[in-house]
Formats: C-alpha cells, structure tokens, sequence
C-alpha cells in the first residue's frame, strides 16, 4: 500500500509547527513534507523528526518572499545568483535532516519577458541545481502546478512541459513531482499519465478535488488510484498535501479507511 506522508505546511494547524512532528506520528504518518523548513534552525529540525520516527520525504528550494506571492525563484532572469545561493541553502538543510530529494518550485515569471527566455534560464538554473545537489546524493523535483485556481502566471503546469524540460536539463537526478490535485485540474487522465511515466516521478501529492479537501471528498477516486500505484509498482511516498476540514486528526478516516481495506483484502488473499 502507499506510504503516506504529511505536508505540514496544511496539515496539523492546531500546533505549532515543531510540534506537528509528533502530531503526525500519532495518526499515523510515516514521514513528512512541506513548503519550508528555513525559519528554523535545522538541527531543531532534526531532533523532532528523531524524536518523532519520521523520515523528511520532501521539502522545497527556498521560494523567495511567500508572503508577497513569490512562488519561486528558478525561471526569474534577475534573481540567478539568489536561486544559486537558495540551493546551497537546501543542500545544507536536506543533509542535516537526512532528506535525499528536494522539490524545485519555477516560480511566476514576469509577463514582459517571453516565455522561452524564462525556459531557458529555468534549465540553466536546474542544471546548476542538479549538479551541486548530486554532488551531495539529493535528487531535485520539478512540479507543475495548476494556473487556472491556486498560482495564477505559474510558469510550469503540465506534466509534457516538465519531462520537456526534464529532457533539456539531461541530469539524471531530474524528476518529476507528481500532484494529482494540481494535474487533474490541468489534464486528468491521472492513472494513464502516471504509468507512463513512472520511472521519472519521485513524488506524488494528494487532495481532493474541488475544495483541495481531504483526498475522499470530490471527483478524485482515490481508493483506485492507491490501488494503481501499488498495481505498477510505485514506491515512493505519497504526500497529503491538503486543507483538513477541522481539525486534522477527525478527518483522516481516507487514510485508515484504505489501510482497513488493504489488510482485509491480504487476508482474503
């Protein structure tokens, strides 16, 4: 079955954030996720992942100013030397925390410049990326992301356009991140696209769909989907990455609901 990981930039509100470690051990997370860990010191980071039996699946490159809607730094042509720096940054944080991938947001890219000058400063700085980060053993991620609900001027939101892009870089520690949210609301034809595709995806995200709710409210079949990634073959980590209705822990029963289901049918087999 999947392994399932907790973004707890989403998840987990109630507490503080050093203290969703703990939170999300208790309900049952094996690892964790989320947008950034740079606000706090990464031995403190360390420590609660120790303490808590987690493992650091994911997080982002440094993304610029969150707050003023910076989505990212990588296809920005005046903020080079600063992307350069934010990958040295992740690769201190990523070893310290024992995390072997990290997850490169585009960014918004200014509407004056052309988009094929934003691509190629995009693959320009992800080879960079990819060579000081292999050098370190960490793999790094791309992620389309839907422009039409949650990133308006997103650079980067298909999955052709990221493997085009991956195959431009010509890094083999360049894969695809993988959320399913994000692409049935660009694409769909989510099963289909992952098969295919498999061998380049190192992560993917969940959430339900309308809402970006838990994963069993919407249009998304999830307990098929699970059932997929484990049918080819999928064995990386599967990040819930969603805004809970309420408080966390009381909406969780799609993740216990799918555990129950696959222990039952392992005995009937």
């Amino acid at each position: 079955m999947p392994r399932f990981s907790a973004n707890l930039s989403m998840l987990f509100q109630e507490y503080d954030f050093l203290d969703r470690f703990d939170a999300a051990a208790r309900a049952g997370f094996e690892a964790v996720e989320y947008v950034s860990p740079y606000e706090y010191p990464a031995d403190e980071i360390a420590a609660r992942l120790e303490r808590a039996g987690l493992e650091q699946a994911l997080f982002n490159l440094p993304v610029g100013d969150w707050a003023a809607g910076e989505r990212g730094l990588a296809v920005l042509p005046d903020r080079i030397d600063e992307f350069r720096r934010s990958v040295d940054t992740a690769a201190h944080y990523a070893q310290a925390l024992g995390c072997r991938q990290v997850n490169c947001l585009a960014g918004i890219g200014p509407q004056d410049i052309a988009p094929a000058e934003l691509e190629t400063v995009f693959v320009e700085n992800l080879r960079y990326a990819t060579d000081r980060l292999g050098e370190a053993g960490i793999r790094l991620l791309i992620e389309p992301i839907n422009d039409r609900i949650d990133m308006p001027g997103f650079f980067l939101t298909g999955t052709r356009q990221a493997l085009d892009i991956i195959d431009k870089v010509g890094s083999p520690d360049l894969f695809l991140q993988y959320d399913i949210y994000h692409m049935q609301i660009m694409e769909g034809d989510i099963a289909r696209t992952i098969e295919a595709n498999l061998p380049r995806i190192g992560h993917i995200q969940v959430a339900g769909h309308p809402g970006r709710h838990e994963p069993d409210i919407g249009e998304i079949n999830y307990p098929f989907l699970f059932d997929h990634l484990d049918r080819i073959g999928y064995r990386g980590w599967v990040g819930a990455e969603y805004r809970p209705h309420g408080r966390t822990e009381d909406g969780l029963g799609w993740m216990s609901g799918f555990r129950g289901r696959v222990a039952e049918t392992s005995k009937a087999g």
